[in-house]
């Protein structure tokens, strides 16, 4: 192995040194038997060979390093979807937590995927907890742990969105909450605005005198500010509020001073005594992109009121009803019948035979 590589001795430990792309690297053999080591400097020579070199840094990585990456990059971030990333990390760990990073291959992970679905877990889910392993791997070669990262698939799904409120649904919804709630699922179901951005909108959010809110950037979900107009309920919602406005309290919404906090078993309660089927809180946001569209409000402006950057998201919220293909459905049979009823096709090898025997 001469000019290739050598096996050199510190204390009672051997080593081995290598060169690979014009850089020396050592590595201890973590052996006192020299033929070990060896063997050892004998496998890297191969794998540099073959372009496969597993150097002494990936063969020690392992998930729960890659973990703990992910979780540090998220808060350093200061990303808001940490929670839900650790409960990727959760599902991911019971899986793949006693692996190393090289023995997480594709081939294991489609093995983790058939289980998870084996377990009931929607398409969706299990692509968010890949999402968050494939974000695993590239921090790890970002910062050099690896030098490539495997295959992660990603699953189809489907992703529009199925949930609305019609109007006279949400009248009844409503009635049948608590008298805190009313207010704030209202400004939901009328601005097109998240839970929680409602949840953080504060009194220095609100220009009164000039009838708008300004959502800041830092509780928007996509850190992005943006204005709402205030008129007709949206601005008594705000009105009815700073009637009652607190002085100890800087929130537009709140329950006794405190935060509108997890509202799910009330608004569970209202759903059943409504007589409605399960119905998300989250279905308010798309019920309100779809009564802007239906009520001539232009896609762009719709976009900016409801806060969606990308065109491809904003069109999963404007859903179709089944009263929309029936109107439709309508419309073209009275299209249909407004025809003349009289025959107006005529074959065109006839028409075209008859001008030919007219010219001769």
């Amino acid at each position: 192995m001469r000019g290739m590589g050598r096996v050199f001795k510190r204390g009672s430990t051997y080593w081995i040194a290598y060169n690979y792309r014009g850089k020396e690297y050592r590595e201890s053999a973590r052996t006192d038997n020299e033929n070990d080591a060896k063997k050892l400097l004998k496998k890297r020579l191969g794998e540099i060979a073959s372009g496969k070199l597993i150097g002494p840094s990936e063969e020690r990585l392992r998930f729960k390093e890659m973990a703990e990456a992910l979780e540090t990059d998220y808060q350093v971030n200061e990303r808001r979807s940490i929670a839900h990333v650790r409960g990727s990390i959760r599902h991911l760990r019971n899986f793949f937590g006693l692996d190393r990073a090289i023995e997480i291959t594709t081939g294991r992970i489609k093995a983790y995927i058939a289980s998870r679905q084996k377990e009931g877990a929607a398409n969706a889910s299990i692509n968010r907890e890949l999402s968050a392993l494939r974000r695993m791997f590239t921090l790890a070669v970002q910062d050099e742990y690896l030098r490539h990262a495997p295959h992660v698939p990603k699953l189809q799904e489907n992703n529009a969105r199925q949930g609305f409120v019609d109007h006279e649904a949400f009248m009844a919804l409503r009635a049948n909450l608590p008298r805190y709630l009313r207010d704030p699922i209202t400004f939901l179901y009328l601005s097109g605005w998240r839970v929680g951005e409602m949840r953080g909108l504060e009194w220095r959010d609100v220009d009164l005198h000039g009838g708008v809110v300004r959502l800041r950037a830092e509780i928007s979900k996509n850190k992005d500010g943006r204005l709402l107009p205030l008129s007709a309920e949206l601005l008594e919602i705000i009105e009815r509020s700073h009637r009652t406005r607190r002085p100890d309290c800087s929130l537009v919404f709140h329950r006794d001073g405190e935060s509108v906090g997890d509202f799910r078993k009330a608004w569970s309660s209202a759903c059943q005594a409504t007589g409605l089927a399960p119905v998300l809180v989250h279905d308010l946001r798309r019920s309100a992109v779809r009564n802007m569209i239906r009520a001539g409000i232009p896609d762009r402006v719709a976009m900016a009121l409801s806060g969606h950057k990308t065109r491809s998201i904003f069109d999963r919220y404007n859903i179709v009803s089944e009263s929309d293909l029936a109107a439709a459905t309508e419309k073209l049979q009275a299209h249909l019948a407004a025809q003349p009823s009289g025959p107006k096709v005529v074959q065109i090898r006839r028409r075209e035979r008859d001008q030919h025997n007219d010219r001769n």
